[in-house]
């Protein structure tokens, strides 16, 4: 029995391992060279679904740091108070279950047919592992009029219990991963 959960384990691992695609669309006719401010847009974050197990101040504020960051290194600043920005950025956390079927194989014969088969039956042993993905989607929209001109997004397993400074991490790793492709060349 420890042998199954073990081989669970190590096989819903792999499956976390597996690198995922960054996704990113842009507005192919903006000249995203003339957007050099930006500005949040209310809500900065929303959360999908809106679960208070989900929503967190301390969430917000990590990837609201890190966007700002990313940004920052792009060339794009923070717009002056009361002035209207040239990109408005909004985020989304989207909290999934996700299910994957894992078939573990058991027994089988060892030796040649000309030898005779030994050993026990074979069988297959399928079950579904249920685990949480979470999506954080970038949108970046013209401060003009107001449409879609850039969306990034990544997904990643969550783990169960990290610490505080790993989630500080992962967020920054996220985001930067996200926002590595703008501006669009």
């Amino acid at each position: 029995m420890v042998r199954r959960f073990a081989l669970l384990a190590c096989a819903v691992l792999l499956s976390a391992c597996q690198s995922n695609q960054v996704n990113h669309d842009f507005d192919a006719s903006r000249d995203f060279s003339a957007y050099r401010s930006w500005s949040w847009k209310a809500p900065a974050l929303q959360y999908r679904p809106d679960d208070p197990r989900i929503k967190s101040d301390l969430t917000e504020q990590r990837i609201r740091q890190a966007v700002a960051d990313q940004l920052d290194q792009r060339g794009l600043r923070p717009a002056a108070a009361g002035a209207r920005a040239d990109v408005n950025v909004q985020a989304y956390l989207i909290v999934e279950d996700r299910q994957q079927q894992v078939t573990t194989n058991y027994g089988g014969g060892w030796g040649q047919p000309w030898n005779g088969y030994w050993g026990g039956p074979m069988y297959n042993e399928t079950r579904n592992v249920t685990y949480k993905v979470a999506t954080l989607q970038i949108d970046l929209l013209d401060g003009k009029d107001g449409k879609l001109v850039w969306r990034g997004s990544d997904e990643q397993m969550l783990s169960s219990t990290p610490k505080p400074s790993d989630r500080s991490a992962a967020i920054r790793e996220t985001v930067g991963r996200i926002l590595a492709n703008y501006p669009p060349r």
